[in-house]
């Protein structure tokens, strides 16, 4: 029992899947912070309940449903439930999606999900046989229920991006401060000092910014420096160098963000991508393996 209490979870990669991240977790008092995803989510609740904000409000996932979140589209994340939420996630990169799309749909532009919910128990049983199949290195078995999920999901809930176009004053204000904070990311100017060099007040830039990215600058900015780490380990830059290459004081400072919106800490993140590394070079890994409390143990 106190066993089922414990929070864990493994993000990692599957050599065979490009451009797919997976995930599989228990969590009971984890908090996600407001933040966004470069690649879509497939979120199969199979316990609990997950409460996310998205769009206008909270919306909550049960089990034998989806929580689907499309690209960079701002979202929270908790338990709904005193016994949190168990889940296994698929994240496909847009153009692995767009490709299934145009091979299995007759959706134009491009795809994303409609509604961030959707119960459908079928699908839910797909996301986590990918999963198993990435345990088990049965790549054909991967690959085949990968395409039939999203194929089923974007048949059943699927649609037309709206195309992000920057037509008023203000979104353009908002595009140039974006790009300045990606720039001087390691060193950004205060609110204020922005809002001098774009030429408007720091209110004005305030809202034109969270009307047009769905959060303030600095969140934002948060959002990016870890997105940015993510790339630096992958890179196999350590966390520490990481931490301070992209504007964080240090590593445990990275450690809290990465944590709020990855679901892993810095650390076992990296292990799992030198695990795909060292299965690419033949190097024997352990399949199958949970991150608990930060220590790779077998699921077995």
């Amino acid at each position: 029992m106190a066993e089922s209490r414990k929070e864990r979870a493994r993000h990692w990669q599957y050599d065979e899947l490009p451009g797919v991240d997976l995930l599989r977790a228990r969590y009971i008092r984890k908090t996600f912070v407001r933040h966004t995803h470069e690649h879509f989510v497939i979120a199969a609740i199979a316990d609990g309940v997950e409460v996310f904000h998205h769009g206008g409000g909270d919306v909550y996932a049960g089990a034998g449903s989806l929580a689907l979140v499309n690209p960079d589209t701002p979202h929270t994340g908790r338990a709904g439930v005193p016994e949190g939420w168990r889940y296994g996630a698929v994240y496909p990169s847009p153009d692995v999606v767009a490709g299934i799309a145009a091979e299995t749909t007759t959706l134009r532009g491009a795809p994303g999900f409609v509604t961030p919910v959707l119960d459908d128990p079928y699908t839910v049983q797909l996301v986590h046989q990918v999963l198993r199949a990435t345990d088990e290195g049965n790549a054909l078995a991967a690959d085949t229920l990968l395409r039939v999920a999203v194929t089923r999901l974007l048949r059943l809930n699927g649609g037309a991006l709206p195309r992000r176009e920057v037509r008023t004053a203000g979104a353009r204000v908002a595009a140039r401060a974006r790009a300045a904070l990606e720039e001087r990311m390691a060193g950004p100017p205060t609110l204020e000092q922005l809002a001098a060099e774009l030429g408007t007040s720091p209110f004005a830039l305030l809202r034109a910014f969270r009307d047009t990215y769905g959060m303030p600058p600095h969140t934002w900015l948060t959002d990016a420096r870890v997105r940015r780490a993510r790339r630096l380990l992958d890179a196999g830059t350590a966390p520490s160098e990481a931490a301070v290459a992209v504007g964080f004081t240090d590593q445990p400072h990275l450690n809290r963000h990465f944590g709020r919106i990855v679901g892993v800490p810095p650390g076992a993140y990296q292990r799992e991508r030198k695990n795909v590394q060292d299965a690419r070079h033949g190097r024997p890994v352990p399949s199958g393996a949970w991150q608990w409390n930060g220590q790779q143990r077998s699921r077995t």
